[in-house]
C-alpha cells in the first residue's frame, strides 16, 4: 500500500507540473528589481544591516531591510562611482567632486578635502582609506578623509582597488594590476600589465581581475602570475567572492558564477531583464545585489550558492539520485546523487549542467539546492526545511535528458 501511495504521489506531482497553470517555469527563483532606486547603480556597500547603493546623478540610497524598501539619503544629486565603509563612516566617491563622508548613515554628508577629481574606486585597510582616481593615481587618508596624500601611480586612471591582508591591489586603465605591500608607499606592476582592469576581488592568496574584453584573470600567488579563466571574452565591470563562489558582472550578458575558482562559469540571469552594464555586485546578509545600468536587483544567495559536496570522484556508470536521509526529517536532510559522463556534454573538464530542486505538492519550487556544472562523481547536498511547514515535498535531479524525482516528508 505504501508503494502504491508513493507511485500515486509522484504521478500526481508530474501531472501538476505538466498541466497546472502554476508551472515551475513560471515560479522559478530569480532576480527581483528594486523599487525607487536611480537608474544606473554604480556601487554597493554595506554596514551591518544597512546596505547603500550609489547611483548616477541621484546620489546614495539606503535600505535597512535587505532591499525591500529604499530611501534616498541627503547626498541626492551626485554621480556616485564608488562606496566604502570604515567603522561608522560611509565614503562616497563621485564623478568630478571627490569624496564625501557620512557618519550617521547618510543623514548628513560632508565633502572631504579630496574634492575636485573623479573617484573611480575606494577601499579600506585598517585606518587607511584608499581612493583610486581618474588620472591622478591613488590617494590615501589616515584620518577618515580629513586629509589626503597622493600615494603613487600618479598619472594613472585607477579603476579598482581591493585589499587582501597586507596587500593592496590597484587595477588601472591599460596598465593592468599594481601591488603595494606597504599601505601605498610604493607600488609594483604585476605580471598582468597590459589590460584595463575594471574590477578586482580577493580571497586570501586568490586574486581575480575583471578586464575590458578579455574576461576574468586569476592569480593564486597574490598576483605574482596570472591565468585567464574560461570566462575570457567579456567586459567584466564587477566582481565579488564568497568562499569558493566568484561572481562576475558583464556588459550585456548579466551575472556569471563560478564555484571552482574560475575554471567553469554559468550565467545566473533568471529574471534579470536587459541588464546592460552590471557595474556592481555585493554579497551580504544572505543576498546578492547587482547594480546595473538600468536598475538595482536582488536575489537570495541560497538560490545560487549550494551546499553540495563532492564525496567521490570515481565516474558513476549512470545518473541517479538516492532517497534522502533521514526521511522523514526535521529540519535537515541529505540528498546524494551521481553525475556520470554524458554524451550530451562530453567535455569532462567543463562538466554537466546539473540542477537539484525541491518542490511542494502543488509543483511550486521551494528551493534550488544545486544549479551548476558538475564533473562526473558522487555528490551530497543538504536541504534545510526549517522555514517550511510539515508535509510532503519532492526533489528532482535534472541534467541533459535525464530527470528523476523522489518524495520526502518533513515532520515538525
Amino acid at each position: 500500500m505504501k508503494n502504491i501511495f508513493k507511485i500515486f504521489a509522484i504521478a500526481l506531482f508530474a501531472f501538476l507540473i505538466a498541466n497546472s497553470s502554476f508551472k515551475i517555469e513560471n515560479c522559478t527563483a530569480q532576480w527581483v528589481q528594486a523599487v525607487g532606486v536611480g537608474t544606473s547603480v554604480n556601487a554597493i556597500a554595506f554596514s551591518g544591516n544597512n546596505v547603500y547603493a550609489g547611483a548616477s546623478l541621484s546620489g546614495v540610497y539606503l535600505t535597512t531591510n535587505n532591499g525591500t524598501n529604499w530611501a534616498q539619503t541627503a547626498l541626492n544629486n551626485q554621480n556616485i562611482s564608488s562606496l566604502a565603509v570604515s567603522g561608522n563612516n560611509i565614503f562616497a566617491g563621485t564623478g568630478g567632486y571627490g569624496v564625501y563622508v557620512s557618519s550617521n548613515n547618510g543623514a548628513n554628508w560632508t565633502q572631504t578635502s579630496l574634492n575636485n577629481i573623479t573617484i573611480y574606486s575606494l577601499a579600506v585597510n585598517g585606518g587607511n582609506i584608499f581612493a583610486g582616481t581618474g588620472g591622478f593615481g591613488v590617494y590615501v587618508s589616515t584620518n577618515n578623509g580629513a586629509n589626503w596624500t597622493q600615494s603613487g601611480l600618479n598619472s594613472l586612471f585607477v579603476r579598482s582597488i581591493v585589499v587582501s591582508g597586507s596587500n593592496i591591489f590597484a587595477g588601472t586603465e591599460t596598465n593592468g594590476v599594481f601591488l603595494s605591500a606597504n599601505n601605498g608607499t610604493s607600488w609594483t606592476q604585476t605580471a598582468l600589465n597590459n589590460k584595463t582592469v575594471y574590477s578586482l576581488t580577493a580571497n586570501g592568496s586568490n586574486v581575480f581581475a575583471g578586464t575590458d574584453g578579455f574576461g576574468v584573470y586569476h592569480s593564486t600567488n597574490s598576483s605574482a602570475s596570472w591565468t585567464q579563466t574560461s570566462l575570457n571574452s567579456q567586459f567584466i565591470f564587477s566582481l565579488a567572492v564568497s568562499g569558493n563562489n566568484i561572481f562576475a558582472g558583464t556588459l550585456s550578458f548579466g551575472v556569471f558564477q563560478s564555484t571552482n575558482n574560475g575554471l567553469n562559469w554559468a550565467a545566473i540571469n533568471q529574471g534579470l531583464s536587459a541588464p546592460g552594464y552590471v557595474f556592481s555586485i555585493l554579497l551580504t546578509n544572505n543576498y546578492i545585489y547587482a547594480g546595473t545600468s538600468n536598475s538595482l536587483w536582488r536575489r537570495p544567495l541560497s538560490e545560487i550558492i549550494s551546499g553540495v559536496q563532492n564525496i567521490s570522484t570515481e565516474f558513476p556508470s549512470s545518473f541517479s539520485v538516492s532517497q534522502n536521509y533521514p526521511n522523514p526529517f526535521n529540519p535537515t536532510t541529505k540528498i546524494r546523487f551521481d553525475v556520470a559522463p554524458s554524451l550530451s556534454f562530453p567535455n569532462v573538464s567543463i562538466g554537466n549542467p546539473v540542477t537539484l530542486k525541491v518542490f511542494d505538492v502543488m509543483g511550486r519550487e521551494v528551493q534550488t539546492l544545486v544549479n551548476e556544472a558538475l564533473q562526473p562523481g558522487t555528490y551530497e547536498a543538504t536541504f534545510d526545511g526549517s522555514m517550511l511547514t510539515s508535509g510532503v515535498y519532492f526533489y528532482r535531479l535534472q541534467t541533459g535528458s535525464f530527470s528523476e524525482t523522489k518524495r520526502m516528508t518533513l515532520v515538525k
